[in-house]
C-alpha cells in the first residue's frame, strides 16, 4: 500500500449543504477510501488555503487518482491535490536512484 495525503476545499454549495444538513464527511471519506481497497489514517478538517486534509494507505496510484476523479466529477470540492507521501526507507532509496540519475545525466551546456 501506498501512502498518500489529499488537501480539499469544499465548494459554496456543498458548505450550505452541510450547514443546512450536516453528515459525517469522515464517514464519507472512509467509505470512498476502503471502496477503492484502502484505509484512512486521519482525516481533519482545518483552516488556510484548505478546508481539510485527509491521509490514506491505497492500492497504487490509479486507486489515487480514482478518488479524486470520483470526487471532483461531484462538484463538491473546488479545489484538490493529492500527493504520494514517502518513508524514510523510500526516501533513502529515493537519495540512491537519484545518484545514479545525477552520475548519467549531462545538463546543458
Amino acid at each position: 500500500m501506498a501512502k498518500f495525503i489529499t488537501l480539499f476545499s469544499y465548494s459554496a454549495d456543498a458548505a450550505k449543504a452541510m450547514i443546512h444538513h450536516p453528515s459525517d464527511r469522515a464517514t464519507a471519506a472512509t467509505e470512498l477510501v476502503e471502496s477503492l481497497g484502502g484505509s484512512v489514517e486521519a482525516f481533519y478538517w482545518m483552516q488556510g488555503r484548505y478546508d481539510g486534509l485527509l491521509i490514506s494507505d491505497l492500492p497504487d496510484t490509479v486507486s489515487a487518482a480514482a478518488l479524486s476523479v470520483a470526487v471532483a466529477s461531484t462538484g463538491a470540492l473546488v479545489d484538490m491535490e493529492t500527493h504520494v507521501l514517502f518513508d524514510h526507507d523510500e526516501q533513502s532509496a529515493i537519495v540512491a536512484a537519484a545518484k545514479t540519475a545525477l552520475d548519467a545525466y549531462t545538463p546543458p551546456n
